[in-house]
């Protein structure tokens, strides 16, 4: 962790470090993270392609980029509540639970974007 006292470009450097460190944990330990990176990966290209505006090409990539944070954000809590054991709890299993729901909306935001782009 960076010190109280790092400020400017000390602090942004550092601060880009550990965001990199956590996209590099994210790939390595999430199959779900690397498979909605190859979904970005195979349709951020096209929707370069099939966006005829820049608001179209920004909400049909945003959409996909918004299914990453998600499920970056949904595998910290698991971490988080998996650190304190393996022992079944309701509340942890609704945290889990939501989100892993929150997931499954941004993948269902996708679907709407885009099909609501390209077909309407």
């Amino acid at each position: 962790m960076a010190s109280q006292n790092t400020k400017g470009f000390e602090r942004i450097y550092r601060a880009t470090g550990y965001s990199l460190a956590g996209l590099k944990a994210a790939f390595t330990n999430e199959a779900a993270f690397r498979q909605e990176l190859a979904l970005v990966v195979i349709l951020a290209p096209l929707g370069f392609w099939v966006g005829n505006s820049g608001v179209e090409r920004a909400l049909l990539i945003g959409s996909l980029l918004l299914v990453l944070i998600v499920e970056i954000l949904n595998s910290a809590v698991e971490a988080a509540i998996d650190r304190f054991g393996e022992e079944q709890h309701f509340l942890s299993g609704r945290a889990k639970d939501l989100g892993s729901a929150a997931v499954m909306l941004s993948l269902l935001n996708v679907g709407l974007v885009w099909g609501l782009i390209l077909f309407f």
